[in-house]
């Protein structure tokens, strides 16, 4: 007989199911009502109703919680100091989109070292998130493997999804049922139309197949998600984040009858991939709007607690501690600078 099912599948561990996984870490009362209220209070920014300026600032990538506990405590003290001006929300970014290979993120591979422990990495991820949630720091994350959600979901309080992603079916499916805020960044090449057609097709109610959370596939229907904006990060075709770029966007956003609420991602193609270059794009954004640009509703900061980017893989005990094994990120002191001032610019 001829083998002809999962000739190329090496293994296949079983993961207890999301409800048996949530139950071992699970939220009370205060971690709901925290989530819940960040969550609306993003909402709120977004669409207008609160003049605060929206800021997704930290890590490129968890890869040490002990360095993101680190980074989370100062970046509590600071977010406390501007919440009159500003509303921060930490990145805690789990999962990283590979364009061919490499380390795709504390989930998928939470030892650094190629063995794929998935199980502990959904731990860990949970851990570090509820401990994020306990010290009064609203969560952010990109979701990449749609089952993910299942797992953590219920604590993070915005959400993004990559330009990679912008034009999956799959993504926008799984947008559409998600219960906190979220943006669609432009597509690789910076064009906008994946990510208008990415909110669109989110907003409306979608049938797809999914996982409940006993584990099992299921035939999931939404309602649709309303608090969808767009995510300007730049492309291959250069930055966009000048004030024709913004304008350029409002008009493709009006065009396709939605609201005019745009986010700029001051790395990326924004910055030509240097991070020493992100502090010049994240003034500029924070300056278009102190001067009246009220559809610029935020911005999104790689920062750690060191400047730059490691290489890796390399050995664990030489990894520096607090600095970027993916993206390069700007350090504290320069976030700290550049997050005060713009709170001292914003009106």
């Amino acid at each position: 007989m001829l083998e002809i099912n999962d000739i190329h599948i090496t293994a296949n561990r079983v993961l207890p199911s999301p409800q048996e996984f949530c139950d071992g870490w699970p939220t009370d009362e205060y971690d709901q009502r925290f989530i819940h209220q960040s969550r609306v209070s993003i909402r709120e920014v977004i669409f207008g109703n609160d003049p605060r300026f929206l800021a997704i600032v930290g890590p490129c990538s968890i890869h040490d919680v002990d360095a993101g506990r680190e980074y989370a405590e100062r970046f509590a003290k600071l977010a406390d100091r501007v919440k009159d001006k500003m509303l921060l929300v930490m990145r805690v970014y789990f999962e990283k989109p590979r364009t061919t290979v490499g380390w795709k993120g504390l989930i998928m591979d939470p030892h650094l070292d190629g063995s794929n422990d998935i199980d502990y990495g959904l731990q860990l991820a949970r851990k570090f998130l509820l401990e994020m949630i306990r010290m009064g720091v609203p969560t952010a994350t990109e979701l990449l493997d749609p089952i993910t959600p299942q797992y953590i979901a219920d604590l993070i309080c915005w959400s993004a999804i990559g330009a990679r992603t912008t034009e999956s079916q799959t993504h926008r499916q799984m947008a559409s049922g998600l219960s906190m805020p979220l943006g669609f960044k432009n597509g690789t090449m910076g064009n906008l139309e994946p990510a208008v057609n990415a909110i669109k097709a989110a907003t409306q109610s979608q049938t797809f197949l999914g996982v409940g959370m006993d584990g099992r596939a299921s035939a999931v229907t939404t309602s649709g998600n309303p608090d969808c904006h767009l995510i300007l990060r730049g492309g291959e075709n250069g930055p966009n984040f000048s004030e024709s770029d913004i304008s350029l966007a409002r008009e493709f956003l009006a065009k396709a009858k939605l609201p005019a609420a745009i986010m700029v991602d001051a790395s990326h193609a924004n910055c030509g991939k240097n991070h020493q270059a992100m502090p010049a794009v994240f003034q500029e954004i924070i300056r278009q709007r102190a001067a009246g640009d009220d559809s610029l509703i935020g911005a999104m900061l790689e920062s750690n607690l060191v400047a730059g980017a490691q290489k890796f893989p390399q050995a664990r005990d030489q990894l520096v501690f607090g600095q970027s094994i993916t993206d390069a990120c700007i350090d504290w002191e320069t976030t700290e600078e550049l997050i005060l001032r713009a709170a001292d610019a914003l009106k």
